[in-house]
């Protein structure tokens, strides 16, 4: 995969580490591809230099002329593949320093995972959520009823026994007040 340089990179929310990774790596091949085929019109750009200077010291000007366009043309595209190597290098950079985000989102909490760890922390077994239930429920209950015994006995304590009982003995406004 040859990456378009000009374009800037898709922020990498969203991968997996590897596919990150794997995106990364195609723009690195790229930066290589690039950095390769610079080098290639170094090359290119060094014979037309040679050529023109041949041409010169030969006296044929108008070889000299044209191989001075040639080598325009080799430098325009070398200038144009340094600026792409550059961009590149910036892209990979930027997608590099996103990785970490990415080992970050992927430590996120199972809610399902955490409830059976939990549920295997308390000395049952996966699936037994039936019988924590009903567990449950029997101890609240068993709060429930105590509660109301121990209202029982302050009501009796009081004497008191009905929730009209209750009402009249609360405190009345005095007389003169």
């Amino acid at each position: 995969m040859f990456v378009d340089p000009t374009q800037r990179p898709e922020q990498l929310t969203g991968m997996s580490i590897p596919a990150a990774k794997e995106y990364i790596a195609h723009y690195i091949t790229s930066l290589k591809l690039t950095e390769k085929k610079r080098q290639d019109l170094e090359s290119e750009l060094t014979k037309w230099t040679s050529r023109i200077q041949l041409a010169r010291s030969k006296g044929a000007e108008d070889l000299a002329l044209e191989a001075e366009k040639e080598a325009e043309k080799v430098k325009s595209q070398y200038d144009q593949l340094g600026a792409e190597i550059e961009e590149l290098k910036i892209q990979i950079e930027s997608m590099r320093k996103q990785l970490p985000g990415l080992r970050a989102r992927e430590r996120t909490i199972d809610p399902d995972l955490l409830e059976q760890e939990l549920i295997m922390a308390t000395g049952y077994m996966p699936g037994e959520t039936e019988k924590i239930e009903t567990e449950r429920r029997l101890k609240d209950m068993g709060k429930a009823s105590s509660a109301e015994a121990a209202l029982a006995a302050l009501k009796a304590k009081m004497g008191l026994t009905s929730a009209e009982d209750v009402s009249s003995a609360a405190p009345r406004p005095k007389a003169g007040a």
